[in-house]
């Protein structure tokens, strides 16, 4: 059995193209047998690369679902352009990639490669972190029948629990600004995690500088879009989560203002666990706790 992946799953390797043209990495996961019933869309959340939700990829495929994950431009196999034959990327130096390009490019260009592929099935669209905060900003949101945000948030910085949101304060201004505007790329080594683009390193710091984060934004293309969304739409908040709390949650579901979203805080008592935050949803001790109950949301249509 592949990493992560049921025997019963079959897990593809492919390239997507974004609107344009720009090679992702993504991978497929289909179900080996029986009948396909819903199609799924993963979307990372900010330097997240698409391996790391590659287990809840194949529990969705395992249940009947076509699934797929996939890089922005820069993160993970997406900053690899040998893929398709261009010298690879070693160095983000120079590498052009805003947030608003994620969304607008490779959110919308992976919404439309599901759509196409899989006309007949209801489409599911799973946003962790950035992952929901793109959705509002897709010209075919409307193309989803079902949204699933896992601790996606307006992450204003003051929104976020006391004392992580003065260390993101303080790390996102006095230390990711200046070394990227110094690198040319924010280096995943100053405490990031991965090597962020410079304009979506400086977008998202923009942001969280923001009391009403990206909506405040007169540069966004895209924010009209939020209005246009009518499907269903659950957003998931962990008490124990200080990125992700309630209160930024509502903030950008109130962004949503056709629809009504459905708000629910989860206690890692709930789970049965001792901790869950920001990240936690997508391990696999949670198969038969969130994971079902996630599931069974999206293929309630």
């Amino acid at each position: 059995m592949a990493e992560g992946v049921p025997d019963d799953v079959f897990a593809d390797d492919i390239i997507v193209h974004a609107i344009d043209r720009y090679p992702l990495g993504a991978t497929l996961f289909l179900p080996r047998t029986g009948k396909r019933t819903h199609a799924v869309l993963i979307n990372a959340g900010t330097g997240i690369p698409r391996k790391f939700y590659r287990g809840f990829a194949g529990y969705l495929a395992h249940r009947g679902c076509a699934v797929l994950t996939y890089d922005y431009r820069g993160i993970g196999d997406s900053r690899q352009k040998a893929m398709t034959g261009y010298n690879q990327v070693k160095s983000l130096a120079g590498f052009k990639a805003s947030m608003a390009d994620w969304a607008a490019k490779d959110v919308t260009a992976a919404v439309r490669w599901m759509r196409e592929r899989y006309r007949d099935l209801p489409l599911a669209y799973v946003g962790h972190s950035f992952g929901g905060q793109a959705f509002g900003l897709l010209a075919n949101n409307t193309e989803v029948s079902r949204t699933l945000f896992i601790a996606a948030q307006a992450g204003y910085w003051k929104l976020m629990a006391s004392p992580e949101s003065y260390r993101v304060y303080a790390m996102v201004n006095y230390v990711g600004v200046p070394l990227t505007k110094l690198f040319g790329y924010a280096p995943g080594w100053a405490g990031l995690g991965q090597d962020l683009p410079k304009d979506a390193f400086l977008q998202w710091a923009s942001w969280i500088n923001n009391p009403r984060y990206l909506f405040q934004d007169p540069n966004l293309p895209g924010l009209s879009n939020f209005e246009k969304y009518k499907a269903e739409l659950r957003a998931i908040c962990f008490t124990d989560d200080p990125w992700a709390t309630r209160t930024a949650v509502e903030l950008l579901c109130s962004g949503f203002t056709a629809a009504k979203p459905d708000i629910m805080s989860i206690t890692p008592a709930d789970a049965g666990v001792t901790k869950i935050g920001h990240m936690g949803f997508f391990r696999p001790e949670h198969r038969d706790t969130l994971w079902r109950g996630a599931a069974e949301w999206m293929q309630a249509e």
